[in-house]
């Protein structure tokens, strides 16, 4: 009998354990409401709770999510899909066309909104029927699907956004394959199977945990201790600990972003163009590739990752000339040199970074001042152009008019800078309309060279993505995006 006992509660103590993968990540996520988001880091947990209209491949082709299908008409203005049925939002609330329109009118209109201009050419989302939405466009956008397979394609319950309202993020709800729980700042997010996931058998384990480990340090050395199933990104210092561990996996592969340096040029010294291409022109991209990122990281002409659609070879990554920034500063009247605060969020890696382009900038007579600030202060500061300088960079889109256009283009809801050139307006609005993609290349190329002249922003590299993996982790896709997404993976 007690034999019996002690087999009953062995099996009930198995049935009863959870599976749970610890994700290290190097930022806290400032918001997780899909409307209000700007960051990478956001998008890791976003991926989780709610589902797209569409979504990426790993080969970043467009496949079908909570829309099965769709077809496109009047040359590339109208957009039909019909949706998948019997699909819930975690609170019970039903998903279909209504569901759709509600969120696409709500990213379209809400205050503050970052996905405003990404839709800007949406004119109306008409319901057609229970599990049917017709989108018109005002013009033909050929990266529409490609804007849906991120945050203005990801649908939250309508019911518990207008319940919530601008607190919304922190009680998200939507129809991914996991389901929020809790958050403590700082600290942690909890995320729970949902149990009526839509796909049958998905997911495969009980429990995401997100904890933020902003030092590359205490990052690595929770995945080395088990702490953490997988971490994302690995610094460069830490690659070969990783490659070399018999317990993990190590998966580097070329990303779609770009990082830089925003200069604000509505005030202060960088409202000068001649100051902003004096600081450009003593930055040397191949010493940052080789000294802060052991050879990691790709020197940069531009916004567009090498392979990808707008990229263009002929446009030289900019060379170090230390005699022309002082030309230049002598020109601006500034002969001994300016100063200026450049902003950067903790970690030893942006830290290095921030110290190689201080003494770049020395050997000309600029003098930079670092000041480090929480992430989520960061991207206020930049937002308010409440700065002078600032390291932020951008994860990439699959298609060039998401790596651009909100960032060079007047008034643009991720344009950190206050820049503003009509001529450039002009040739983005135009790209967007062109389904071509030769010539949407060329309109990105006569663009682009006007940005490099105008130099709102600093490009600098491209980083490839990496992510080290306990190898009990299994079927972990690896898309370029750099999104982790676990809703097949499994623990062995």
């Amino acid at each position: 009998m007690k034999k019996l006992v002690l087999l009953i509660s062995l099996i009930a103590g198995l049935a009863l354990a959870k599976t749970t993968i610890t994700v290290g990540l190097d930022a806290d996520p400032p918001n997780l409401d899909p409307v209000f988001s700007n960051a990478l880091v956001d998008r890791q947990v976003q991926n989780q709770l709610y589902d797209k209209l569409v979504d990426l491949g790993s080969d970043l082709k467009i496949i079908p999510m909570l829309a099965q299908s769709w077809i496109v008409e009047e040359n590339g203005a109208v957009y039909v899909f019909k949706l998948r049925q019997g699909v819930k939002f975690h609170d019970g609330t039903e998903f279909d066309a209504n569901a759709v329109k509600f969120n696409l009118e709500r990213s379209m209109t809400a205050e503050g909104s970052r996905r405003k201009g990404e839709l800007s050419l949406v004119k109306e989302v008409k319901v057609v029927d229970k599990y049917t939405v017709q989108v018109t466009l005002k013009s033909a956008f050929a990266p529409f699907l490609a804007v849906l397979s991120d945050r203005s394609g990801m649908m939250v319950s309508p019911t518990a956004a207008q319940k919530y309202g601008k607190d919304f993020g922190n009680n998200p709800v939507g129809t991914g394959p996991f389901k929020f729980v809790e958050r403590k700042r700082q600290d942690k997010i909890v995320l729970a199977a949902n149990e009526s996931y839509w796909q049958r058998g998905l997911p495969k384990v009980d429990e995401l945990i997100y904890r933020p480990f902003p030092d590359d340090d205490v990052r690595l050395a929770n995945l080395l201790s088990g702490a953490a199933t997988v971490i994302s990104p690995v610094a460069p210092k830490d690659l070969n600990s990783v490659r070399s561990n018999p317990d993990l996996n190590l998966f580097t592969f070329p990303g779609l972003g770009h990082q830089g340096v925003w200069l604000n040029v509505t005030k202060g010294a960088f409202a000068n163009p001649v100051l902003r291409r004096a600081f450009a022109a003593t930055i040397n991209r191949e010493t940052i590739d080789r000294v802060v990122f052991l050879g990691t990281a790709l020197p940069s002409n531009g916004p567009f990752a090498p392979g990808s659609l707008g990229y263009d070879s002929k446009i030289a990554v900019p060379k170090q000339d230390i005699s022309l920034a002082k030309k230049l500063l002598a020109d601006a009247g500034k002969p001994g040199g300016f100063s200026f605060t450049l902003l950067t969020a903790p970690g030893p890696v942006l830290t290095q970074l921030a110290q190689v382009y201080q003494a770049m900038a020395a050997e000309a007579g600029i003098q930079i001042k670092i000041e480090q600030v929480e992430f989520g202060t960061l991207l206020d500061k930049t937002d308010k152009k409440d700065y002078e300088a600032a390291l932020l960079g951008w994860s990439g889109r699959s298609d060039p008019d998401g790596n651009i256009y909100d960032f060079m283009r007047c008034g643009g809801p991720l344009n950190s800078s206050g820049y503003c050139n009509a001529k450039v307006d002009q040739l983005l609005n135009r790209a967007r309309t062109i389904r071509l993609a030769e010539a949407r290349a060329a309109i990105y190329s006569e663009a682009l060279k006007i940005i490099q002249s105008d130099l709102p922003y600093i490009y600098v590299y491209h980083p490839q993505i990496t992510i080290g993996a306990s190898k009990r982790l299994a079927a972990l896709p690896l898309v370029p995006d750099g999104i982790l997404r676990f809703k097949s993976v499994e623990v062995k």
